[in-house]
């Protein structure tokens, strides 16, 4: 684990404990949060427990199902719950339903470490509590209903806010994406939860705490709790429903050619750590992904005695062959959901001195996500076999030819990202001066290099 990010969980998980243990004793249980229990008269610590019981076990189900979202974060409809619970007895009955209700299966079973598991409520407890504050300092002006109300979804709006906010520095540490991105990446999904969940929320407090409706009532808001669950799970299954349609078209493109089996998934992985290298945004990153599975798609148009052909094309030929970006722009131009792949397909065989096809773009004018998938898709035609090339070149050899070819085929500055990436990790940079090296790793070099075949110019050669 990176010190920033052990000091940042450190932190964090001290913070939540110092505000859950000040909350308790300087904000008592509110008497809204008791469950009525026969035989009790007036509100006894019974009752008082009794509710935070009821609201814990509410948000232990809430919970129980969470939802992984594209970018791995698990949401779920436990906000509900949680906000009742805050609305009804205050900061302290937030905080405490919020470490307890969320735990998970997975955390009883060992799955997650027991510092991420700290960290995970910490990053709920701290905006529980801070919820409930709102609510209080809010609901002291006026005991209105519409008040109440608005100071309910104002005091969810905060419990959101501080949850995205932590939750997007941790995953920034972890994974050294730019959290800028991650948070504006998340603000939607977590924006339509609170529009949903929020009001709900406020509803089931105010069903418990209605004379002759309790806590029973409460118990039917489980069914569109239970529908805003199926809710976000369909839309994870319609995205992946999505990706997998593509990756299937993509593979059968890509098996017409025995050569180019896998081409599509290698060019999406390469072109991806390009642009987290990049820093591009979670947007652009996935229309890397899916530009990447798709830049080849054109080729179904292209005929078998073209695209097979071993030996030199002629000029008309290489024609047909070059249309292939054009003609893959036209088939996924109806799809408006792929509006953003559209000039990685169209432009990914653009050179950057603007002697490319099929609009002779140049420098800038060519799309920046096209020019990554372009370094992706040679480095890894390079590396694997041709009809033109049995014998592929070493990953030294392909990471030369994209040095020699920078400023004249490839953006330079996407070719030094590229070097940075695990793709190219540990293979020799000619861009950079030679290091002192044992004489037997030189050996060893220098037998590899003059096994393969001349380097020539690979780096042009059309995929």
């Amino acid at each position: 684990m990176p010190r920033s990010l052990r000091l940042y969980v450190t932190g964090l998980v001290a913070l939540s404990a110092l505000a859950l243990t000040a909350t308790s004793f300087a904000f008592p249980l509110q008497p809204g949060i008791a469950l009525e229990l026969d035989g009790i008269g007036g509100t006894s610590d019974l009752e008082l427990l009794a509710g935070i019981g009821f609201w814990t076990v509410a948000t232990l189900v809430a919970s129980a199902l969470p939802v992984q979202m594209p970018r791995g974060i698990l949401v779920t409809v436990s906000i509900a719950p949680i906000i009742a619970a805050t609305a009804l007895g205050g900061p302290t009955a937030g905080g405490w339903v919020a470490l307890i209700g969320t735990t998970e299966l997975r955390e009883l079973r060992g799955r997650i470490p027991w510092y991420g598991t700290l960290v995970n409520h910490a990053a709920l407890v701290i905006p529980a509590v801070v919820c409930g504050l709102v609510i209080e300092f809010l609901r002291a002006t006026s005991d209105v209903l519409v008040v109440d109300f608005l100071a309910t979804v104002i005091g969810a709006v905060a419990y959101f806010s501080l949850n995205l906010l932590l939750v997007s520095v941790l995953i920034a540490l972890r994974t050294g994406d730019r959290f800028a991105d991650l948070l504006v990446a998340d603000a939607g999904g977590f924006t339509a939860s609170l529009l949903a969940l929020a009001p709900l929320g406020w509803l089931m407090g105010r069903m418990y705490s209605l004379p002759g409706a309790g806590w029973w009532a409460t118990l039917l808001f489980a069914l569109p709790l239970y529908t805003t669950r199926v809710a976000y799970h369909r839309f994870v299954e319609m995205r992946d429903m999505f990706t997998q349609t593509i990756g299937a078209l993509a593979e059968a493109v890509d098996k017409r050619d025995p050569f180019t089996s896998k081409h599509s998934q290698r060019v999406r992985a390469i072109g991806v750590d390009i642009g987290r290298e990049m820093r591009v945004s979670p947007a652009e990153l996935e229309a890397l992904e899916w530009g990447g599975l798709l830049h080849d798609v054109g080729k179904i148009g292209v005929p078998d005695n073209i695209l097979l052909k071993q030996d030199r094309l002629t000029r008309e030929e290489r024609m047909v062959m070059n249309a292939h970006p054009v003609l893959g722009a036209e088939i996924i131009a109806p799809v408006d959901h792929l509006s953003a792949e559209l000039p990685i397909i169209r432009h990914h065989h653009e050179w950057y001195n603007g002697s490319g096809y099929p609009d002779r773009l140049m420098g800038d004018e060519i799309p920046r996500l096209a020019r990554v998938l372009h370094v992706a898709d040679a480095f890894e035609a390079m590396t694997a076999q041709r009809p033109y090339r049995m014998t592929p070149l070493t990953p030294e050899q392909a990471l030369a030819e994209l040095r020699k070819f920078a400023g004249v085929q490839f953006d330079p500055e996407v070719v030094d990202s590229f070097v940075r990436t695990s793709w190219a990790r540990g293979v020799h940079d000619p861009g950079q001066p030679d290091e002192p090296r044992p004489i037997q790793l030189l050996a060893q070099h220098g037998a590899r290099i003059s096994q393969a075949a001349p380097a020539g110019p690979a780096a042009t050669d059309p995929v």
